[in-house]
């Protein structure tokens, strides 16, 4: 395998609640330079939830950047000290009013290598228990149950244009 590029210096540009975004000057294999934007993210989490007919839990919600309501697989940011498992249920029962039983890690993915280093764990849910829901104060969300179908068709249509749903849902499709 050839080599990578080696870090020469780094300038941190922004460092948000979410996110930082800094600049880097690397050195390529063949001993050129070059600029990388790198944006910062903390690991994150999503889940398939499946119950217990096979139905999967999606959340509709308004995302800014995108400028549209999204279907997504419920999700969000590990916490500073917490396992990321951890933050796959607390997310299903924030998001969607569920506890699960079983939950297992099925896949870990960069969202967009090219400019982040955003690493998802996906994780299945099973076994699920009715929890109340305890959504955070900024979160707008409704919870939508699909069935295999639906989710082949909405996928398929373009009508689920979320990577980490995409993804969840091609992975459960194919089992």
């Amino acid at each position: 395998m050839p080599p990578g590029e080696e870090k020469i210096s780094g300038n941190l540009i922004y460092r948000g609640r979410i996110l930082n975004l800094r600049v880097d000057s690397v050195k390529l294999p063949d001993g050129g330079r070059a600029m990388r934007e790198v944006v910062e993210h903390a690991p994150a989490v999503g889940v398939v939830s499946e119950a217990d007919n096979g139905d999967l839990f999606l959340v509709r919600q308004f995302r800014y950047p995108a400028g549209e309501f999204l279907l997504e697989i419920p999700a969000g940011i590990v916490e500073p000290g917490e396992k990321a498992a951890e933050t796959a249920a607390r997310e299903l029962q924030e998001e969607i009013g569920y506890i699960p039983g079983e939950l297992n890690e099925v896949a870990r993915f960069y969202t967009s290598p090219g400019f982040s280093n955003e690493l998802i764990i996906l994780f299945h849910a099973r076994d699920l228990s009715h929890s109340p829901k305890e959504g955070d104060s900024d979160e707008f969300m409704d919870v939508v149950r699909l069935s295999r179908d639906q989710m082949k068709n909405l996928a398929g249509s373009g009508e689920i244009r979320d990577s980490k749903t995409l993804t969840a849902i091609y992975w459960y499709l194919s089992r």
